[in-house]
């Protein structure tokens, strides 16, 4: 199941899924916080399912009146009503996940929000590829199938590679909402400076793990990126994904070094 806002970024989530042969449906809120606008969505949203012949359900949220009665704000009530509705809904569908569409800018964005707030290594390890419903714990998972890539490409892709088009919430632009202001500041990093962050990211994910005693991919990751940051590489990930693979005599370079896997294990030469 595919959260559909009608942004770029769950557009470019569920076009990427369809054509790579997963079976989708798409869920929209509509919060009706923003007039007619989260009407024009809505209408973008359901004309779109219909051009890419994907079903979609749509859910109406009084998110106002479940703020004020709950006592919280706007933000964390829309966040609770739909990670609630997103289970419900990927239940009665038998879906396997629900995939929504952080990208490493929103990973950038999550860990400098943390900062501002004051956290410790797991605030620093920022959005998972895959977690836990906060609002059902047990329920169905929700991915990020887009957590490797930048907002910039993910609007390249649309525009140049697939001439697709999408909405802009308007309420992004105001800088009174602190995620809103951190969005505003990132533009002024560049897109290797926000990949660097994601993927400091990933590393916090992995030293958790393994203070968690956890064998996952982002512990195995941490771990290898202790072993070789002496030598300057700077994809760890690919070279530990090489190495579980067995990718027998791939290289990898450094400014000054070389990595060749051999026998399943890695020879670090310098380069001369």
């Amino acid at each position: 199941m595919v959260a559909l806002s009608g942004g770029a970024d769950s557009v470019s989530l569920l076009d990427v899924l369809v054509r790579a042969g997963y079976s989708c449906i798409a869920a929209h809120c509509n919060f009706h916080l923003r007039g007619a606008e989260s009407d024009r969505d809505e209408n973008f949203v359901r004309e779109l399912c219909l051009q890419m012949n994907v079903p979609l359900e749509v859910v109406q949220f009084d998110t106002l009146t479940y703020a004020r009665t709950h006592n919280i704000s706007m933000e964390m009530a829309a966040r609770e009503l739909r990670y609630a509705w997103f289970e419900e809904t990927a239940r009665a569908h038998g879906c396997q996940a629900v995939a929504v569409a952080h990208h490493q800018n929103d990973q950038a964005e999550t860990i400098l929000l943390n900062l501002k707030r004051g956290t410790g290594l797991r605030g620093l390890a920022g959005m998972r590829p895959k977690s836990t419903n906060p609002m059902v714990p047990d329920g169905v998972p929700i991915v990020r199938p887009l957590l490797c890539t930048t907002r910039d490409y993910i609007e390249h892709y649309l525009r140049d590679k697939r001439g697709l088009e999408w909405v802009t919430d308007s309420t992004n632009s105001d800088t009174s909402i602190t995620r809103n202001a951190i969005r505003e500041q990132l533009k002024n990093y560049s897109k290797t400076e926000i990949e660097h962050m994601a993927q400091t990211a990933e590393y916090m994910q992995g030293y958790a793990d393994i203070l968690d005693g956890k064998e996952t991919r982002e512990a195995g990751i941490a771990k290898l990126y202790e072993e070789l940051r002496m030598y300057g590489f700077a994809e760890i990930d690919k070279i530990y994904d090489a190495l579980q693979r067995g990718e027998g005599g791939k290289v990898f370079t450094s400014k000054t070094h070389q990595a060749t896997i051999k026998k399943g294990k890695l020879c670090i030469t310098t380069v001369s």
